[in-house]
């Protein structure tokens, strides 16, 4: 069975839509292994805790962007924000990050590029983008590939990362991508991600929920960040936050598209261009379905869409497939994700491809806690 298969089935055991003798059945085994997980989840925390396991501080100011469930909240737009600002308030920035799903790179790369801890991989060095998406994985390339001046390194040991950042750069502030269950790494500012629209994960841990760890664990948040807020009422969700973190401060967010980009030229044009076009849409992302409903608020027409597992590194034969289905539905484009992108061959079925292809560029909108963003930015950058 396919991996998008056995992904989406699992989703509507966990999330209740499934309610026949196999769903019921396979909730409760998956309940009798979360229980497991919430063992093993909260003897870790408390051995931190308690200073069984020792925490491990770089020698600079650190901040964790992270979330409390699986999929996607939208940490690499909110990565990139935090970013841009502190730089612009003249801080050396470097983003630490495990580089979810990239290639190891071999011991030829290695001995080439002379990197003095063999698995510690430099990006982009604040000047040039070294790495491609493969070697660098998808966030990380995301960013090097969106920021100036700022350092990006891949590490599976985030401590050793942040001391070469250091080291190596001279950076005086790190931004611990997807860091919030990393706890050895410490940190001055804990930011936790919150997705609106499916803000707990069901509360059961994995593989019963989308928790990744308990709710107790919210405590640790200095601000947290309910994001794709637009048009949803957040209060409730701000009550349940409430019952296990009194202190944090509370923001939240959406993502704007603001541009059409051309996958092929590089081109931009604007939103309008999807108002009464007939588009077919392909993406590896973790809730598409927000995807194409974005399409449609922007007048666009979807009239397939082809999903696949979250980070998954698109064939050529299936993007010769949508492209064909494309020329055979007379679409007037294929629109895919800007994380679709860098997993997306250029090359792949240039001969038959009959319509342009585009991603969809977006941008962080803050709908509240606008002074909180900055009183945080402030507070780093002058202190």
């Amino acid at each position: 069975m396919p991996a998008k298969a056995i992904e989406q089935k699992w989703k509507e055991i966990v999330s209740g839509k499934r309610t026949d003798r196999f769903a019921r059945f396979a909730r409760g085994v998956l309940s009798a292994a979360s229980k497991l997980f919430g063992i093993a989840v909260r003897s870790r925390t408390k051995m931190y805790e308690h200073g069984i396991i020792k925490r491990s501080w770089p020698g600079c100011v650190v901040i964790s962007i992270g979330n409390i469930t699986v999929g996607g909240t939208g940490k690499t737009p909110v990565t990139e924000t935090f970013a841009r600002a502190l730089t612009i308030g003249g801080r050396k920035v470097a983003i630490v990050s495990r580089g979810y799903k990239a290639r190891s790179p071999s011991l030829k790369w290695r001995r080439k590029h002379r990197q003095f801890y063999p698995t510690t991989r430099i990006v982009h060095d604040g000047k040039n983008l070294l790495l491609g998406a493969r070697l660098a994985g998808d966030e990380p390339y995301m960013l090097a590939k969106n920021l100036e001046n700022v350092i990006v390194i891949v590490d599976h040991d985030r401590v050793r990362g942040s001391r070469y950042a250091i080291s190596h750069y001279g950076v005086d502030t790190i931004l611990l991508d997807d860091g919030m269950q990393h706890i050895r790494l410490q940190r001055q500012i804990d930011v936790v991600l919150i997705d609106a629209t499916c803000p707990f994960g069901f509360e059961k841990l994995l593989p019963a929920g989308l928790l990744r760890e308990p709710l107790s664990g919210l405590k640790r948040a200095t601000h947290i960040i309910i994001t794709k807020s637009k048009h949803i009422d957040i209060n409730p969700i701000k009550t349940v936050i409430r019952k296990y973190n009194t202190e944090a401060e509370i923001m939240s967010c959406y993502y704007e598209p603001v541009s059409l980009i051309n996958l092929h030229t590089g081109e931009q044009l604007p939103l309008e261009t999807l108002n009464g076009n007939n588009v077919f849409v392909m993406t590896g992302i973790a809730q598409p379905d927000g995807f194409s409903k974005l399409l449609k608020e922007y007048g666009a027409t979807v009239q397939r869409v082809y999903t696949y597992p979250d980070h998954h590194r698109f064939r050529r034969d299936e993007i010769e497939h949508v492209y064909k289905r494309a020329s055979n539905w007379h679409a007037d484009a294929v629109i895919i994700t800007e994380k679709d992108s860098v997993r997306f061959s250029k090359k792949a079925g240039l001969k038959i491809r009959t319509c342009p292809v585009f991603y969809l560029k977006i941008e962080i909108k803050i709908q509240s806690g606008k002074k909180t963003f900055s009183d945080c930015i402030m507070n780093i950058c002058y202190p």
